[in-house]
């Protein structure tokens, strides 16, 4: 065969179909065709809520001699990369590629420099530039949509915001610096992450060693204090915020942090899991029948097989803050549920948690069933995950630091997205229906009156809403400059 002809054959390929598909000729000679058109959208977006320009401040010093590309401007098309279901660096080629669309982005190795660049200082700096951000993004809900959706527990909103703090391990090889063996025999690192359920923004996150522990006082103290300076002022000192963790948050000193910060005018209230120690077997055993109630689900009917009861009174909490209230809940335990040698005996599963919130400030029930809701966090680390928390790039920890920070930018792109740009279902969808519907759409570029147009396809089956999102963000109240 001529090199003519073999380089034909690899410019078309003739694909013979088999039943009612039709013919095809592929050719890698396409014009004016663009993937992911979607993901303009959350670039836009961090323009329009002035994360972009936040980061650019916030960076400037990493900009040698004012030349090259934009550090800020780096930091967010990595988000947006991440954002969009990328899982490395050099998946910015998508972005670098489709320079109609997304403009100059900076190579693999100019990003690889800027995470190397961007030391204690400048991740605070980065830290400072997501509040600022966030603070103009809830303005824009405010004026457009009503404001900060409510959390919801039992078939209820909520009156106030609640921050949901959890740790999770990602594996990773030896090579990475402090990644460690952890305690389900894995090895690589175990983050602590807290996110807004309200809206699902990733507020703040700590990477830690893979053997750091999972009730470490220390370190929870951190990412709250972090996550609480996410919080606009105006939320933050007006707002009730309700603190939710595992029993891995339970240490009093933790909790006695948690109250503490009412005394800066952050009324905070806490509710957390509790080990079931031989005193706590002891009190559940003593209660009478009539002192359970019947439990409910999340969109507030009764829940079968479960009770709840407070067992306040009959336990010491002596070193625990004043007003410090426990609750267990027993249920019929599902087929595969961990069971301790109590629950064995008992016949029951049993899971107790401790509450500041006052008498009188919502039913047992209702208490029990907000507590339970933090296992929407799971679900947040599980798609946390797939926006770059669950892959580390580099052999340095300092990267990785910085990589874990714009995968919380990541995140929070989605979630401002869908406050203020979507409604229905895919206002509360999960990542990967966002990319498959939205992000992940083809368009044509046309040009016509000195403006350049996106074309979605006329096919595309969620064009209307992807269309109606980009008028949105055009509409959105811009920051004063």
């Amino acid at each position: 065969m001529s090199r003519a002809s073999v380089t034909t054959a690899r410019r078309h390929f003739c694909v013979h179909t088999t039943g009612s598909r039709p013919k095809l000729v592929v050719s890698a000679d396409g014009r004016g065709v663009v993937s992911h058109a979607g993901s303009r959208l959350l670039a836009d977006l961090a323009d329009g809520i002035g994360l972009t320009g936040a980061f650019t401040d916030g960076l400037r010093r990493l900009r040698p001699r004012g030349t090259g590309h934009d550090p800020g401007r780096i930091a967010v098309d990595l988000a947006v990369m991440l954002a969009d279901g990328g899982e490395a660096i050099a998946d910015l080629a998508l972005l670098r590629d489709q320079i109609e669309v997304f403009g100059p982005v900076a190579s693999t190795a100019t990003a690889w420099r800027l995470l190397a660049d961007i030391g204690p200082a400048a991740l605070t700096r980065l830290r400072s530039a997501r509040a600022v951000a966030r603070e103009i993004a809830w303005l824009q809900a405010a004026e457009t949509t009503g404001g900060i959706p409510s959390a919801r527990a039992g078939g209820r909103d909520l009156p106030s915001l609640v921050l949901d703090l959890d740790a999770t391990l990602v594996t990773c090889h030896s090579e990475k610096e402090q990644a460690a063996p952890t305690y389900k025999r894995g090895y690589g690192y175990h983050p602590l992450l807290c996110f807004l359920d309200n809206t699902g923004e990733a507020l703040a996150g700590l990477l830690r060693p893979g053997n750091a522990g999972a009730n470490t006082a220390a370190d929870h103290i951190a990412v709250l204090d972090a996550a609480l300076a996410q919080i606009p002022d105006a939320h933050r000192h007006g707002t009730d915020i309700l603190i939710r963790a595992d029993s891995a948050g339970g240490a009093k000193v933790f909790l006695a942090h948690v109250r503490a910060l009412r005394e800066r005018g952050i009324h905070t209230f806490f509710s957390v899991g509790y080990a079931v120690t031989e005193p706590i077997r002891r009190a559940i055993r003593a209660l009478p029948d009539h002192l359970w109630h019947p439990a409910l689900e999340q969109d507030g009917t009764l829940r079968t097989g479960a009770e709840v009861a407070e067992l306040t009174g009959t336990v010491d909490l002596a070193d625990h803050p004043d007003g410090t209230r426990i609750i267990v809940r027993r249920e019929r335990p599902h087929p595969g549920a961990q069971l301790s040698l109590f629950d064995l005996d008992e016949g029951m599963r049993h899971q107790v948690f401790l509450t500041d919130t006052p008498h009188g400030e919502g039913s047992l029930q209702h208490l029990e069933v907000r507590h339970r809701a933090h296992a929407r966090v799971e679900d947040r680390i599980r798609c946390g995950k797939s926006t770059g928390l669950g892959r580390f790039p580099s052999r340095h920890f300092a990267i990785n630091a910085a990589w874990l920070e714009l995968a919380l930018t990541a995140v929070d792109l989605l979630a401002w997205t869908q406050v203020l740009l979507l409604d229905g279902e895919l206002a509360s969808a999960e990542p990967k229906k966002l990319r498959y519907r939205l992000l992940h759409a083809a368009a044509r570029i046309t040009r016509g009156g000195r403006r350049l147009y996106l074309r979605i396809s006329a096919t595309w089956p969620w064009r209307v809403e992807l269309v109606r999102a980009f008028a949105r963000l055009a509409t959105l109240p811009r920051p004063a400059t």
